[in-house]
């Protein structure tokens, strides 16, 4: 039994006739005949008897008329539902975002995403990379922007941001007015760091080890604007993202070149390789793509 053989029988009662049933729904007497007879056939009951001229319905006839009328009102409430999902009409998707990237690069891209697409539904959860990579691993999110690289055997990704960090400074610091400064210069400095949920936490510190000493923290924050005005206030050193610190009000604090070693933001989309994702998510995953990726990196 199928959707197409319960919509035949249905015409037929409309119309008492196989005749013009089949004429309304566009198709040869002969292929509605069959459709009927497998149906038949398959059940092991006749749903029409013919008296005269006159076409009856039999008890398992009537029987399948009843329930079928729910069963195809059903289906093509199913047809309209799926047609508004692929359509972009309806559906929610779970975000991942950064605390600098959210600021830097989404508010735009958001915008004109809920513009094309004002059916949509979307859930963001702010975090740092570390927190928002195990949340589409577990599904908690269906995508998240994080630092790459990340388990290519876990995720898909596309890469949209590469930038390196920047020293920032108190004005007043002896380094302010260098074009650059090398990593261990810093290593008698208070520094404010993200917290360790951030990957860029581990990433900096790893960088420091790398030259011969331990980052002396002096506070953690998840908020990038926060760390900035405590640097501007004195209170210690910080190294950001090239597009954050075109952000930032020069006339407080510097940012200066880092060299040796060069400390990379690598910035991508991640999702479950292994997952299922809805059309909203995969439409968001397209439409970001080509915002982030064919236009470049917002300028400065």
């Amino acid at each position: 039994m199928d959707i197409r053989q319960l919509e035949y029988v249905l015409e037929i009662i409309r119309r008492s006739s196989f005749t013009k049933a089949a004429e309304a729904l566009h198709i040869t007497q002969p292929t509605i005949s069959k459709a009927v007879k497998n149906l038949e056939e398959e059940l092991g009951v006749p749903l029409f008897v013919r008296s005269g001229k006159t076409l009856e319905l039999t008890d398992a006839g009537q029987l399948i008329a009843d329930q079928a009328q729910d069963i195809v009102r059903s289906f093509k409430h199913l047809e309209l539902q799926l047609g508004d999902l692929t359509n972009f009409k309806k559906g929610h998707i779970r975000i991942g975002l950064p605390p600098m990237a959210g600021a830097r690069f989404f508010p735009g891209i958001l915008s004109r995403f809920r513009d094309t697409y004002p059916g949509l539904t979307i859930q963001l959860e702010e975090d740092g990379s570390v927190k928002l990579a195990e949340k589409v691993e577990d599904g908690s999110l269906d995508v998240g922007v994080v630092l790459l690289p990340v388990d290519a055997g876990v995720f898909e990704s596309y890469s949209f941001v590469n930038e390196r960090l920047r020293a920032v400074l108190p004005p007043s610091h002896p380094l302010a007015g260098r074009k650059e400064v090398r990593l261990a210069e810093l290593q008698d400095e208070a520094f404010i760091l993200f917290r360790e949920d951030f990957a860029l936490h581990e990433r900096i510190i790893e960088a420091c080890d790398g030259v011969g000493f331990r980052p002396r923290i002096w506070y953690e924050s998840s908020q990038w604007d926060f760390i900035y005005e405590m640097v501007a206030a004195g209170m210690g050193v910080a190294l950001l993202p090239e597009s954050i610190c075109g952000m930032l009000d020069l006339n407080r604090v510097a940012t200066v070149k880092l060299t040796d070693p060069a400390i990379p933001w690598h910035l991508g989309m991640i999702w479950r390789k292994d997952r299922y994702l809805s059309f909203a998510a995969r439409e968001w995953i397209r439409f970001s793509k080509a915002h982030l990726t064919n236009q470049g990196r917002p300028s400065l």
